[in-house]
């Protein structure tokens, strides 16, 4: 008798991944959205959040009588870990490593931006007038890289490689870092942040750093400084943020992440001069889809051998520890 095909169920909007054809012959998959997704997960061994921002999968918890592994299509968790899920032995697996390189060139290309005044020039040449002036040179300025994990040290690397200054700050300091020398611990962030010209948030959404850039931090930063977050919207303290940049207490921000999400047309920020606007596309590049399914499809060929599954998330503390790994049984 021949052995029964894998479930896996798959949480998606009106797009579907795409490439999941190898999948599709090996295992039994059902494609889902928020409503038909109870259904979809009864009797599923597997799931994958490919529709990342939903949370719909807290919803259809009570109908997974089966589920062993989940993998979402995100580096970020945030949306997932609800009290259930980590209290079970399911295996949650993200997308670590998608990104990290999109991301990091997004950042520097904010940076270079901003020091090279490019939205005043398009601004001028709309405009039709010719105005000389001098920008700001990144050679040399100071970067303090918030979050250590993959996408902080590609973005690390490459600013370096730009001639910038890089201070790193982490959940715990270490003395010999492979990518940063060093990393200084959070609580160290107050000590650190008046020196930095770029505040970079790369950091996930945990418990211990949502809030951490408050009124308290911009208080400290350059009247000159920029931030620049990539992490998540809640990591920074929205009101007090729109403060610091209304009074000019800091030079401005370029956001690709926020509270809510989309950002509603009436919100400040899009008005404000001082503040760079993107809709959560910095890792979003040509190919990203079929880069996710590959990690995927590669995690689902290890999960069907009993072999260590990639990016396996500490669901206590809300990320991939480094070297992260786990086989299913």
């Amino acid at each position: 008798m021949a052995a029964a095909r894998t479930v896996l169920a798959v949480l998606c909007d009106q797009q579907r991944p795409p490439d999941m054809q190898r999948i599709e012959t090996l295992a039994e998959v059902r494609y889902a959205d928020a409503a038909s997704l109870p259904a979809a997960m009864r009797g599923a061994e597997a799931l994958l959040v490919w529709d990342f921002l939903s949370t719909a999968v807290a919803d259809a918890w009570p109908a997974a009588d089966r589920l062993r592994w989940m993998h979402i299509a995100s580096a970020g968790v945030d949306r997932l870990l609800f009290p259930e899920l980590v209290d079970s032995s399911v295996v949650v697996t993200n997308s670590r490593g998608v990104f990290d390189r999109p991301i990091a060139e997004y950042v520097l290309g904010l940076i270079l931006a901003i020091a090279k005044d490019l939205g005043t020039t398009l601004g001028l040449q709309r405009q039709r007038t010719w105005r000389h002036r001098e920008t700001r040179c990144v050679d040399g300025e100071h970067a303090l890289v918030v979050g250590t994990g993959s996408i902080g040290r590609a973005t690390g690397r490459l600013l370096r490689a730009a001639g910038m200054t890089v201070t790193a700050v982490g959940r715990t300091a270490r003395s010999q870092d492979p990518d940063f020398g060093a990393v200084h611990a959070s609580e160290d962030l107050d000590e650190l942040i008046p020196a930095a010209d770029y505040v970079i948030v790369t950091a996930p959404l945990t418990d211990s750093t949502r809030g951490m850039l408050d009124a308290h931090a911009f208080a400290g930063m350059k009247s000159s400084a920029w931030l620049v977050n990539v992490g998540r919207g809640a990591i920074v303290v929205e009101a007090d943020l729109l403060h610091a940049l209304e009074s000019g207490q800091i030079g401005g921000a370029a956001l690709d992440v926020f509270d809510e999400e989309p950002l509603p047309p009436d919100h400040p920020l899009w008005a404000l001069p001082n503040v760079v606007v993107s809709p959560h596309m910095s890792g979003d590049v040509v190919g990203w889809l079929r880069a996710l399914v590959a990690l995927f499809t590669e995690n689902f060929d290890r999960w069907q051998a009993g072999e260590p599954l990639r990016n396996v998330v500490d669901k206590s503390a809300g990320f991939v520890a480094t070297g992260c790994s786990s086989a299913h049984e």
